[in-house]
């Protein structure tokens, strides 16, 4: 069974994860694109692999819902894979999300919880907190950019589930004139460009070389394929700067950092400050306690941690990234508390384990993957009683939930933020005690 091409008229039945919509025809599911909730719309299948379900994209609604808006998104029309959201209001867009993850916390995780989506302010570039925006604005929000390069040398982003580029730079997520003149220069074929627009409000753009591919994974269709290019763009590459300097300024709680143009900061210009905001809060640390900050990153979570601990406490800052750990010791030289380890998270526990003072909490931030069996059990074997654990994905976030749970760890509080306004992105927050 192949229905790729086919056109359906299907009726949108609910909000499923990863930007698409539920539809259902002939006894099979339909993952529609660019739908709504209630919507009677047309859509051809784009992606067909058999079984139960198939992948289609909107191309005519028939009856719209009420949360539908005109696309802000040029680029995503044109089949980039930058906003999945862009044609349904922002209000709605945090209240599909609050669907999505009460629907995996529920399915995957047998957790009956819900927490609201909330809506962060956007910061323009060099200006104070105080400063900012109404929260809810879903434009102008994003400070670090990663463009393609396709075969004429044009800038552009990635195609939805492809590896086409739409040379098309008008998505309205990025901090304004972030891109302006990049459609005009003429680019390395394949490279990719890093932008980051740094809270002195200086622009930053950087060339990367591009990825050592062979002519067979070039010619590789399908996963396999796919595979082999995003190992090859994951390997280091020579980088150009173009614009800028070797470093980019971010501030959290008024203390600076200096960040390579192309290393991990969050995107959302209010994200790291409502994010650190949150784990001070939840941390539960006194003077002379014991943080392990896993999958720490530069430091941002240890250093409101540090504040609380004091000189007489300690924090376990654990990142495997060593630009990232470079950064962060650069950044909190002058905490005494705060000790940086490059090591991967399950190493570093296993020589952890047994290692005195046990930690008082944990705060793990991991990749979208989740932490895992390995990692929680670890966890979990030591006496902490208070754990902060952050997901970008509901699905392995609601899995690593449940592997607390079994644990003999409850959710105390929950918590998400719409970190990515006009995609299907959200960060999402646990506090695990026992």
């Amino acid at each position: 069974m192949d229905w790729t091409g086919r056109v359906l008229e299907l009726r949108i039945d609910a909000v499923g994860h990863g930007g698409v919509f539920v539809a259902r025809s002939e006894g099979r599911v339909v993952l529609v694109r660019r739908a709504l909730p209630g919507e009677r719309v047309r859509a051809r299948v784009t992606e067909d692999k058999g079984g139960s379900f198939c992948r289609a994209e909107a191309t005519d609604v028939l009856e719209a819902a009420p949360d539908r808006v005109a696309d802000a998104c040029p680029a995503a029309r044109g089949g980039a894979g930058c906003c999945d959201f862009s044609h349904i209001a922002p209000g709605a867009q945090r209240r599909f999300k609050e669907e999505v993850l009460a629907e995996q916390l529920a399915r995957i995780a047998r957790l009956p919880l819900r927490a609201p989506v909330t809506p962060l302010p956007v910061v323009a570039p060099g200006a104070r907190p105080e400063d900012a925006g109404d929260a809810g604005a879903v434009e102008g929000w994003r400070s670090r950019i990663r463009l393609s390069v396709d075969d004429a040398g044009r800038a552009g982003y990635r195609r939805y589930r492809g590896s086409e580029v739409v040379a098309d730079l008008r998505c309205p997520q990025q901090i304004p004139r972030a891109l302006d003149g990049l459609q005009d220069t003429v680019w390395r074929t394949g490279a990719e460009l890093a932008v980051a627009v740094d809270d002195d409000g200086r622009r930053h753009v950087v060339e990367i070389a591009p990825p050592p591919l062979t002519r067979a994974a070039h010619r590789r269709a399908g996963r396999r394929g796919a595979s082999a290019r995003r190992a090859a763009r994951s390997q280091r590459r020579a980088e150009h700067i173009v614009e800028g300097g070797g470093s980019a300024v971010q501030r959290v709680d008024g203390r600076e950092w200096r960040l390579a143009p192309t290393g991990f900061w969050q995107v959302h210009t209010a994200a790291a400050q409502a994010y650190s905001d949150l784990v001070r809060a939840w941390s539960g640390l006194r003077g002379g306690d014991t943080a392990w900050d896993l999958y720490g990153g530069a430091g941002v979570f240890a250093a409101a941690m540090a504040s609380q601990v004091g000189d007489a406490g300690r924090v376990e800052v654990v990142e495997s990234s060593s630009q990232s750990v470079r950064d962060g010791r650069d950044a909190l030289a002058d905490l005494g508390a705060v000790r940086f380890h490059h090591k991967r998270v399950g190493h570093a526990l296993e020589e952890f384990a047994g290692a005195a003072p046990a930690p008082d909490t944990v705060v793990l931030d991991p990749p979208r993957a989740g932490a895992g069996r390995e990692v929680i059990g670890a966890l979990a074997a030591t006496p902490v009683a208070r754990i902060v654990h952050v997901g970008c994905d509901p699905a392995s976030f609601a899995r690593d939930l449940g592997l607390y749970c079994e644990a003999g760890f409850r959710v105390e509080e929950l918590a998400a933020f719409d970190g990515f306004p006009m995609t299907h992105h959200f960060e999402s927050f646990a506090l695990l005690v026992r």
